[in-house]
């Protein structure tokens, strides 16, 4: 990456494909810390670590296009490309991206400034603010309903993301998104749908900073408004396989208690948008224990009862499939505020970038993480900053 700091790990070996069916890359939302997910995935490419189904959520569904609507050798400079170009300052904000940053307090005090400049005047090829804004727009019309207008990120999208690859079924590809009306969850996955810019633009349709995305005469929001996270739609897919899973999180739900307003602000947002990952996580292992136990209580019973009701459901939900979780999350700067998901300076974003490269490269380095749990529960989680190995 031009401009890219020079204080990396090292480059991650390659490496043969893991004994498992599949490898997920699952990508919360998280507006401008996305870039950290960017580098995240540059150190699994150059590991060779491809996934077989990208899924996320808002910025997870805009990077998951850039990885699946691309080939493999493609896929970082279209990233690189992205961010690049959604973090160019507007006019008259230039000089604070060069601007020498010797201690916290200065950094603090550039992100916001360099963040209130997003919200006045936006990030010029991703949004831009309504002009007329949108009250003085008659209720009802699409202008009415947003601050700022987002054809500039789809008329990007169109440019860097190729659509056809997507729906070519080449990697599966699934993005989150909530109805308006009718307060659902849904996903849309080409593996039933034909996939184009509007469906990642309705998971990162965040209001009342964005508008609702229409998609067959129905209206969508964010999919971060019910959960920032698509890990539970992968995990239960049918049929069930052998998973590698990347969990990559831009908001860390463990903190400290806030000392004033600004912390409160962003220990809210940290709570809301982390949509209790691990809690999801330590409920699939439950729920593959049993399955696992079903599996192997099935194998001893007579022929008899392998034909009654009750087991051929319980049937339906035994299997023995593994599962590494692997949770990447990233760490808040002291200097980073509660705008930190849209202070969209290109010194913040190669910060970002460099955060997921080392950490993805600082996980790989264990080698559990590439190997088949040997647990009774078939499930295997690690969170490197954490030490968690289970």
């Amino acid at each position: 990456m031009s401009g890219q700091p020079h204080l990396r790990e090292n480059t991650p070996a390659p490496r043969e494909r893991p004994p498992f069916e599949r490898i997920a890359l699952l990508l919360q939302g998280g507006g401008a810390l996305g870039s950290y997910q960017a580098g995240v995935y540059e150190a699994l490419a150059e590991a060779n670590l491809h996934p077989d189904w990208v899924a996320g959520i808002s910025i997870g569904a805009v990077n998951s296009a850039l990885i699946a609507g691309n080939p493999p050798e493609h896929r970082v400079a279209r990233l690189r490309e992205f961010w690049e170009t959604v973090c160019q300052p507007p006019f008259g904000l230039s000089a604070l991206a060069s601007a020498e940053i010797k201690d916290d307090f200065t950094h603090r005090l550039v992100n916001q400034t360099r963040a209130l400049g997003i919200l006045l005047f936006g990030a010029p090829q991703f949004f831009k603010p309504r002009i007329p804004p949108p009250y003085l727009y008659p209720p009802g019309s699409p202008e009415a309903l947003s601050y700022y207008d987002v054809s500039p990120l789809k008329a990007l999208l169109e440019r860097l993301v190729d659509f056809d690859l997507i729906n070519s079924g080449a990697m599966r590809f699934s993005v989150g998104a909530v109805n308006v009306r009718s307060g659902n969850f849904v996903y849309f996955d080409n593996d039933v749908d034909q996939i184009g810019p509007d469906h990642v633009m309705a998971s990162g349709a965040l209001p009342p900073g964005f508008p609702a995305t229409e998609i067959d005469g129905e209206q969508y929001w964010d999919g971060g408004l019910v959960s920032n996270t698509p890990l539970q739609w992968v995990l239960d897919s049918r049929p069930r396989q052998d998973t590698l899973a990347f969990q990559v999180d831009l908001w860390n739900a463990r903190g400290e208690l806030p000392r004033n307003l600004i912390e409160t602000e962003l220990r809210q947002k940290e709570i809301r948008y982390s949509s209790r990952t691990r809690a999801g996580t330590d409920q699939f292992r439950k729920m593959q224990t049993l399955r696992r136990a079903f599996a192997h209580l099935m194998k001893q019973l007579p022929e008899e009862l392998l034909q009654t009701p009750e087991v051929e459901l319980l049937a339906a939900e035994a299997d023995e499939k593994v599962y590494n979780l692997v949770q990447l999350i990233y760490h808040a700067q002291n200097y980073e505020g509660s705008s930190k998901d849209f202070e969209f300076s290109r010194r913040t974003m190669l910060e970002h970038w460099k955060a997921g490269y080392n950490d993805a490269v600082h996980t790989l380095r264990y080698p559990e993480v590439l190997k088949r749990p040997e647990g009774p529960d078939g499930v295997f989680t690690f969170d490197r900053a954490n030490l968690r190995r289970d």
